[in-house]
């Protein structure tokens, strides 16, 4: 099965996203804190990225979500096209943008998006990572 890994960042998870720009040219990586923390598995996004990013992306504004944990207020959520080619994930994400991200980060992944696959440290201490849940 296809495996994506990551080193940690400033000693906690990461993933790392090419976000494709809505003008064209190269991707805008991004490194995403992973937070199984941040969110649940019912809410109605599974990334927090800069809005900005948001609309470079091409992001669609699909509703607002208030929120009341780290970010609190309402904000916006944007569908947002999320790639991760090693794992063979290409889908629709909605994500709320907001105006800062955690110093070190370009924003976090959602318990809601890491579900999506298997993830953990795979017996590497020191690393990150993801992997397609099992068919079936």
């Amino acid at each position: 099965m296809p495996l994506a890994e990551w080193s940690l960042h400033a000693d906690r998870p990461i993933l790392e996203i090419p976000l494709a720009l809505a003008a064209g040219g190269p991707d805008l990586p991004r490194r995403l804190v992973a937070d199984t923390g941040a969110g649940s598995r019912r809410d109605v996004f599974e990334l927090i990225l800069e809005e900005d990013d948001c609309l470079q992306c091409g992001g669609i504004p699909i509703h607002q979500v208030r929120l009341s944990g780290a970010y609190h207020g309402l904000f916006p959520v944007y569908l947002v096209d999320i790639r991760l080619p090693a794992v063979s994930f290409d889908d629709s994400v909605p994500v709320v943008g907001v105006s800062s991200v955690p110093r070190g980060f370009d924003g976090i992944a959602c318990f809601k998006f890491l579900r999506r696959f298997s993830y953990g440290n795979f017996g590497n201490p020191d690393g990150f990572g993801l992997e397609p849940l099992p068919q079936g």
